[in-house]
């Protein structure tokens, strides 16, 4: 394997990390207030980040999923929240035009969106009685066939950058269709009727994400709003994996990444009255620090070789695990990280405003971001024992 980075990967992670300096300056009034970071995401379209992963057929820039990681590792570096809520776009965009299921009108409608138009697409799959530690979703909100159309009710959780976003995709479930797990993917305009935000985002971390409510009250949207339905998501869920839930694993590593040079910053700056060196030079300091750059970098060596395997091969089982392996092991370390430079930074860094106490909020979330840690665990361990995950019995009892 080749562990270098193209001449164009080196370049888009150049241009990422001045990006994510600028969106550092901003991050912790985002943070304090809870408020999308509009001008970050501006910078991102000017920037052609909207179409970074478009392929070039369509009009897009045509970079592949490990340049994705590569740049939103450095950008998770600056805000992550801006991050996360702006790879939403690429998370849901992606499956759509890589998918076989969705025709070509669809795809072009999409890559006419977003590469000629610039339109900025959110995603919105979760409900209120969801849970990550189960793969299985159920859908509540419900799309009725009407003359033109089809009329959705339902509430949807954690919209991320929902008031910013130009349009909202959401999964619901089309009446009267049969099939183990139904599902369409229907575009939700701003300004459709009966659709409103419900702004309860107040939250531990990644505030400025502004993960939002969406109800829909008999929304009505047009026949050609639906891109992509099926009786059975499955396929395409699994398919689509890789930008679903592994496009999130970079911007995590990414935070771990800046906590962990915030701390060595904090050391190298903080010297104890009446010593002539900085706490750098303590020993306990030095392990830890050694300790937390093993972690870091086993964590970017296995996210990358995740990556790079999805390239190259596809929504394979042993990719599917590489990208579980590859989350899990983020989320331990972004834990790790984020909890020692805390303790170590001491009680200067606990105040609101300190770098290291967002982060650590920022971080917190890690663990929980989709897939969870334990539903990673829990596929690894189907996948190394080579057991059916369809044959495994449920982790609950279902009613």
């Amino acid at each position: 394997m080749d562990f270098s980075l193209t001449p164009e990967q080196e370049l888009l992670r150049a241009k990422c990390r001045d990006l994510a300096a600028d969106f550092a300056t901003r991050s912790a009034a985002h943070d304090r207030e809870a408020s999308h970071p509009i001008e970050n995401y501006d910078r991102l379209r000017r920037e052609g980040f909207l179409h970074l992963t478009v392929p070039k057929r369509l009009g897009g820039s045509g970079f592949d999923f490990l340049s994705h990681t590569i740049a939103f590792e450095a950008l998770g570096t600056g805000c992550p929240s801006t991050a996360l809520a702006f790879n939403m776009h690429a998370s849901v965009v992606m499956p759509l035009l890589e998918s076989d299921e969705v025709s070509m009108p669809a795809k072009h409608k999409i890559a006419d969106l977003v590469v000629s138009q610039g339109k900025m697409i959110g995603g919105n799959f979760s409900e209120t009685g969801h849970t990550s530690l189960i793969g299985e979703r159920p859908l509540t909100v419900r799309a009725r066939a009407v003359a033109g159309g089809y009329r959705i009710t339902g509430r949807k959780m954690f919209a991320s950058m929902l008031q910013a976003a130009d349009y909202v995709l959401v999964l619901v479930h089309p009446e009267g269709v049969t099939g183990p797990s139904p599902g369409m993917l229907a575009m939700i305009p701003p300004d459709a009727e009966g659709r409103r935000v419900i702004a309860n985002w107040d939250t531990l971390g990644m505030r400025a994400t502004r993960s939002d409510s969406l109800v829909l009250e008999d929304c009505f949207v047009p026949d050609d709003a639906i891109l992509y339905r099926s009786a059975d998501i499955r396929p395409f869920r699994i398919t689509g994996a890789n930008w679903f839930w592994a496009s999130y694993t970079s911007v995590y590593l990414g935070l771990a990444g800046a906590a962990y040079d915030e701390l060595r910053n904090v050391l190298n700056a903080r010297r104890p009255e009446g010593y002539a060196q900085s706490l750098a030079w303590h020993p306990d300091a030095r392990r830890h620090i050694a300790e937390l750059s093993v972690d870091l970098q086993a964590a970017r060596l296995m996210t990358y070789h995740s990556a790079w395997l999805r390239d190259r091969e596809g929504p394979t089982p042993e990719v599917m695990a590489a990208m579980f392996r590859a989350k899990f092991l983020v989320g331990q370390a972004t834990s790790r990280i984020t909890r020692a430079a805390l303790t170590l930074g001491g009680a200067h860094g606990i105040f609101k405003g300190s770098r290291l106490e967002q982060l650590f909020r920022d971080g917190a979330l890690t663990e929980i971001q989709p897939p969870p840690s334990d539903f990673c665990l829990w596929n690894v361990g189907l996948h190394e024992l080579g057991l059916d995950p369809a044959e495994a019995m449920p982790p609950m009892r279902p009613a």
